[in-house]
């Protein structure tokens, strides 16, 4: 009994020491002070620029590291004194003297008094098994001193034995892996995990915004326990996704290393560290070991006013076509977020009519508190005046890049109270849904009024009997894409009346083929083989591209095949375009279809040898390696020749992110009496009508009527100018990307990436009963501008490096019918002019002196104008029209 005893201690105390072992962490020796001589320096450049173009700074110092108070009961919780002496502030690249602004300057006359002997202050910092616990400063010290302090004392974070934990440094609470061996410890932070006191804000769409890669690692060689060197290197790239050339690199570097062991102060006796440091200096304070936000105030930037001088001229509308308008809208942009609403009001209030459009825009983009409320007290909405401008508001939140609750619940209480245009009205419900899908992918589709909104949008058809008003509620819920409103667009694809169904449908098309269910493919089938009423062409055309876009079943493609040679002569062509569009642009149902064509039934020469003019064509606008863009073209005629529906999109990949950049849709109906023709089934008694709709970067905008009625209709042919009616003009804010990078130095990386496209898309319909001829047209203008800017700025010094690319291009797409006989001629044309594009990069540095350096590179090209491939037949068409017009 005794010998089992004896085991069984002798088990326990083996067991204790090794626990003890294996979580002993570093210590420091009483009455000793370890002097060290630290650097921290900082690089900036793009990711594949030469060491020579870097702009930064390097801060040097020696650091006294000294044991004042070890807890009694653990021993591995120590209380450390550190003074950092001998400052020095340099370039931290190789300069000749005429471009070093820091040459024969001293670290007082950089920091300034008051700063240099704060950060000589001592500080004090608890550290637990290699942890910072706690830092303890002067409350009252600046901000920047007491991060470069944090820096400091991160460098000590560490860990003798292998593993992985989530801690908290100067750069935030990250999840650290560490590999230990006997005499060097590897700590590598995973960057993308850390959680920091600032939050910043991205575009919602991949497509258009941001990627990030960083890393950082430590190396700490030990010596008898003590750190004999520490050394770390942190790097954050941040690209365009558009294009990865424009792209900015931060290089961090800290250096600790160890020069002498002397005799140092004694051990203080305390019962707890509180009373120790309160013992010490009373007004050192526990500031926590997280860099701080710091508040730097710009000398000499200029205010609103003065930016707003300085730029309207480039912001008149024919300026709007140049790089110059939208470079000056980011100026305005960064301007006005940091103005308050009284600036904000003087400048709406004193702004000529003619840019007082672009105004609003930028103030609408800006989607800060100050800007959303003066633009919300500007405008009156009651009041028919001001449509224009009530109008640009709105599409600007519907492009907004990270809306809030606030912007949502403003446009619901104006859609609940009273409005002088019903236009307007319109549009407020169909941004309500934009701005409803972007709060629900951030992931804030449980807010209030979020719930709100949905429950209107889900109820809003069934709430009315005004045709108008429902075509409303459709739009929003093709912008919202909400999963619950599947069974809603379903319903109204069945439905009668050709406008609801079309809308419907074309939302579903939108949709993630996930949510298409086995009932709502039903209803389709059902819409596109007419099994309960009769449909007009363009409806069942849409349900076709719906169906082939939605996993398809096999007997779904072989029954929409068969059909080929039982619709009306046009239809028969554009399905048969359709198919041989899926075959040779390799979509995703082609494998199915090729399955499909193999029974004899399905394809043979009397089914695929239709004709007519009605076409679907898909190519590639652009392929590089940063995106891939594609347009399709899908035009359907009715029987007689006129256009019954034009519609082009283009489309944006990037990083296996998708964008919709782009749908504009040309509808005209009952138009075959000017030509004395004969009407196709389903669509003898639609009234006449033609108009455009547009989708833009997502966002489903108010369609424009040309004109409806016969009489508005007649009317307009005698009154027509031929000019184009603008469905879209203004600036968009594209990409918006801010955040702010704390480095484990300390030290604060802003970083800002913009994106302004100034646009115009005009879309217009001549008819000429004179020489039976027709010619719809949609024109794009635009001018796009994209500037990164990231900089370190601590106050007393800032670097800076900003990139970016610029380009003005003009696309139009013109579709001319000559029905003067049978079969009629069609020509598509498809014309990029020739373009100019621009890339940027610019460096600086600054000292409080005003003395600076700055550098400042571009590289020009033309990009050649091209007609885009379309397909044989209708170059073979071309050709007639344009022999007859000779």
């Amino acid at each position: 009994m005794l010998r089992l005893a004896g085991l069984l201690l002798c088990v326990t105390s083996f067991l204790s020491t090794s626990s003890l072992g294996a979580i002993a962490g570093p210590r420091l020796d009483n009455d000793k002070l370890y002097r060290y001589s630290y650097s921290t320096e900082v690089r900036l450049n793009r990711p594949t620029g030469s060491t020579r173009g870097n702009t930064g700074f390097r801060i040097s110092s020696d650091v006294d590291i000294s044991l004042v108070w070890r807890n009694p009961q653990i021993q591995d919780e120590q209380l450390l004194r550190l003074q950092i002496s001998n400052v020095q502030v340099e370039s931290a690249g190789k300069r000749s003297r005429k471009n070093n602004i820091f040459h024969g300057s001293s670290a007082e006359s950089i920091l300034g008094k008051v700063r240099l002997e704060a950060l000589q202050r001592p500080f004090m910092v608890l550290w637990k098994m290699g942890k910072i616990r706690s830092l303890y400063a002067h409350k009252a010290e600046p901000a920047t001193i007491k991060n470069l302090k944090r820096g400091v004392a991160s460098m000590l974070m560490m860990q003798l034995k292998s593993g992985k934990m989530s801690e908290a440094d100067a750069s935030g609470k990250c999840l650290v892996e560490y590999k230990a061996t006997k005499d060097q410890v590897i700590r590598t932070k995973h960057l993308d995990t850390c959680k920091t006191q600032e939050m910043g804000f991205t575009t919602h769409s991949p497509v258009l915004g941001i990627s990030g890669k960083s890393t950082s690692e430590t190396v700490i060689t030990l010596e008898n326990g003590i750190i004999k060197s520490a050394d770390v290197e942190e790097t954050h790239i941040l690209s365009i996704n558009a294009r990865h050339k424009a792209a900015t690199k931060v290089l961090s570097r800290q250096s600790l290393t160890l020069k002498k062991i002397e005799v140092g102060p004694t051990e203080v006796a305390g019962k707890d560290v509180a009373s120790v440091v309160k013992s010490l200096d009373d007004k050192h304070m526990s500031v926590g070991v997280m860099v701080e936000k710091v508040k730097t105030k710009c000398k000499g930037c200029p205010n609103l006013m003065d930016t707003w001088k300085a730029v309207r001229s480039q912001l008149e509308p024919e300026s709007l076509s140049k790089a110059e308008g939208p470079r000056s809208f980011l100026a305005l942009l960064h301007s006005l977020r940091k103005a308050s609403k009284s600036e904000i009001l003087t400048v709406l209030r004193n702004c000529s009519k003619t840019v007082l459009p672009q105004l609003v825009d930028a103030v609408t983009s800006a989607q800060t508190p100050s800007s959303h409320s003066a633009i919300l007290e500007f405008l009156d909405f009651s009041k028919k005046e001001g449509l224009v401008l009530q109008e640009r508001f709105l599409y600007a939140c519907g492009f907004a890049s990270h809306p809030t609750e606030t912007m949502l619940q403003s446009l619901l209480d104006l859609a609940q109270g009273k409005i002088g245009s019903t236009e307007i009205k319109e549009s407020i419900v169909i941004i309500m849904g934009a701005l409803l899908r972007k709060l629900c992918l951030k992931g804030a589709c449980a807010l209030p009024t979020v719930l709100k909104v949905k429950e209107m949008l889900l109820a809003g058809p069934d709430s009315t009997q005004m045709e108008s008003e429902v075509l409303m509620y459709l739009l929003a819920l093709k912008n919202a894409l909400l999963p619950e409103g599947v069974p809603v667009l379903a319903k109204y694809a069945e439905s009668e009346v050709g406008a609801f169904s079309t809308i419907a449908i074309t939302a579903l098309q939108r949709y993630d083929p996930q949510l298409i269910t086995p009932e709502v493919k039903k209803t389709l089938n059902r819409i596109y083989h007419q099994n309960k009423h009769i449909y007009e062409k363009n409806v069942r055309a849409a349900a076709a591209d719906v169906i082939m876009s939605s996993s398809p079943s096999y007997m779904e493609v072989k029954n929409l095949l068969l059909s080929i040679g039982h619709l009306p002569h046009e239809m028969n062509k554009y399905m048969l375009s359709k198919v041989q569009d899926i075959l040779r642009f390799e979509m995703p149902a082609c494998k199915l279809v090729r399955q499909v064509m193999k029974d004899m039934a399905s394809h043979n020469y009397d089914r695929f040898s239709k004709t007519g003019s009605s076409s679907a064509f898909s190519g590639f606008m652009a392929r590089t390696a940063d995106v891939t863009c594609t347009y399709n073209l899908d035009i359907l005629y009715s029987g007689s020749g006129v256009l019954r529906r034009s519609n082009m999109n283009i489309y944006g990949q990037s990083n296996n992110a998708f964008l919709h950049g782009l749908q504009v849709t040309i509808e005209a109906q009952g138009l075959e009496s000017l030509i004395a023709a004969t009407p196709d089934e389903g669509e003898e008694e639609l009234e006449s009508f033609a108009g455009m709709s547009a989708l833009l970067f997502d966002v489903q905008l108010r369609p424009v009527t040309f004109f409806k009625g016969y009489s508005d209709l007649m009317s307009k042919m005698f009154s027509i100018s031929g000019d184009p009616i603008s469905v879209v003009k203004g600036l968009i804010l594209l990409t918006d990307h801010s955040q702010v990078i704390p480095l484990q130095s300390g030290l604060r990386t802003s970083a800002e990436f913009q994106g302004g496209l100034a646009i115009d898309i005009s879309g217009g319909m001549e008819f000429s009963l004179w020489y039976r001829e027709s010619k719809t047209s949609v024109n794009n203008r635009g001018a796009l501008v994209v500037i990164g800017n990231v900089t370190v700025d601590t106050g007393f010094v800032s670097a800076g490096v900003e990139v970016g690319f610029e380009t003005e291009a003009t696309l139009d797409f013109i579709t001319t019918v000559q029905f003067s006989e049978y079969p009629f001629l069609v020509c598509m044309q498809m014309d990029k002019t020739t373009f100019p594009f621009r890339e940027t990069v610019s460096k600086q540095e600054k000292l409080p002196s005003g003395q600076t350096f700055s550098l400042k590179r571009s590289r020009d090209q033309l990009v050649p104008g091209s007609e885009f491939p379309l397909h044989q037949e209708n170059s073979n068409m071309c050709k007639k029209v344009f022999e007859q017009a000779w």
